[in-house]
């Protein structure tokens, strides 16, 4: 069955390629420099690892991303071709629009283990201390449904940034208590750190120059700083 448009407009070919559903968020975590099939999954645990494979066989289909051997030599890498990272735009603009103009933290959409790879991605590394440090976040306020509540370890290095799920067995230098709306609100830029903190909604204990340095190493999504409409008159 042919699924197209059946149309020769380039905007109605595009739209074959790139409004398939999940393919948008799959092509945000290739640009995001995800390129294993587990790291990309981690990103969008709601698609069956079937479908995600499917989505990924039709963009290589379409010329958008290539199959190759994995840099370790285990395994293969998804990358973008060149025709794939000109999809950076689209997702860039639609990143900035859903800023702009949606409702983000709503219960429904919160998700610890999303937030948290999410803020791996995004950690000034050039600021941190030569040794390692490692960061507890426990989050309150979480939904029912969510399907990750933690606790997570953050393991902060200049050359490596990573999460665990599960303990490591390192002691703990930071602290992070916050609900989990807040949290996501300053990841996002709606809301500052310092106002949470403020309020109560994040707590942070441990070693005290290190818990004033937290904030510093945190540098937000990327659509952080996009300014949201002001409200009417």
């Amino acid at each position: 069955m042919n699924r197209g448009f059946g149309q020769f407009c380039p905007v109605a070919m595009a739209s074959e390629v790139f409004a398939e559903r999940w393919t948008p968020i799959i092509l945000r975590e290739l640009l995001s420099g995800s390129h294993r099939f587990n790291e990309i999954h981690r990103s969008m645990p709601l698609i069956s690892r079937a479908l995600l494979a499917r989505r990924l066989r039709e963009l290589e289909a379409a010329g958008v991303v290539a199959s190759v051997p994995a840099g370790t030599g285990h395994g293969r890498e998804y990358r973008l071709t060149e025709a794939g990272q000109e999809f950076r735009a689209a997702i860039d603009a639609l990143g900035a629009w859903g800023q702009r103009w949606t409702k983000r933290v709503q219960p429904g959409n919160l998700d610890a283990g999303l937030l948290m790879w999410s803020i791996r991605r995004r950690i000034a590394t050039d600021r941190l201390p030569a040794r390692r440090i490692v960061v507890r976040f426990s989050f309150e306020a979480v939904p029912s449904n969510s399907r990750s509540a933690g606790p997570f370890w953050l393991l902060l290095e200049p050359a490596v940034v990573d999460v665990c799920l599960s303990d490591p067995g390192l002691d703990v230098d930071v602290y992070v208590d916050a609900d989990l709306g807040a949290m996501t609100a300053v990841w996002l830029g709606d809301l500052s750190f310092e106002a949470a903190t403020r309020t109560g909604k994040i707590r942070l204990t441990g070693l005290a120059p290190l818990v004033r340095e937290f904030p510093s190493w945190l540098l937000l999504s990327r659509f952080a700083g996009v300014p949201r409409p002001r409200p009417p008159a």
